[in-house]
């Protein structure tokens, strides 16, 4: 998804506008992560950039998109832009812990 969204509509409300913006991005989200899996890859990712513009747009976590939204509807912002990529994810193995004896589990 790579899309420009006005926030001043003539005749809608800045804040149901708002609201559906993120109601779209959301259901983007949703129909990324249902689509089947290659083989190899663990999980779907996301690259994201937000910004004023296209060409100001700068690298944020997904996590993040609603927040800055809401930033620049409440600094009175016409428009902002937001691109989000779907990436195929593998999971890194963790780190191999140093095995505890029985007795000093039970004890934490």
């Amino acid at each position: 998804m790579r899309k420009t969204f006005k926030l001043q509509v003539e005749g809608k409300h800045p804040e149901r506008l708002l609201e559906a913006i993120k109601h779209e991005v959301r259901k983007y989200v949703k129909r990324e992560r249902r689509k089947t899996l290659p083989a190899g890859v663990d999980y779907w990712a996301f690259d994201c950039k937000f910004g004023a513009t296209q060409d100001t747009a700068e690298p944020v976590r997904l996590a993040e998109i609603t927040k800055k939204m809401d930033e620049v509807a409440a600094a009175g912002g016409e428009s902002f832009y937001v691109e989000i990529l779907a990436t195929h994810g593998i999971r890194k193995a963790r780190a191999e812990f140093d095995e505890l004896d029985d007795d000093e589990d039970l004890n934490d």
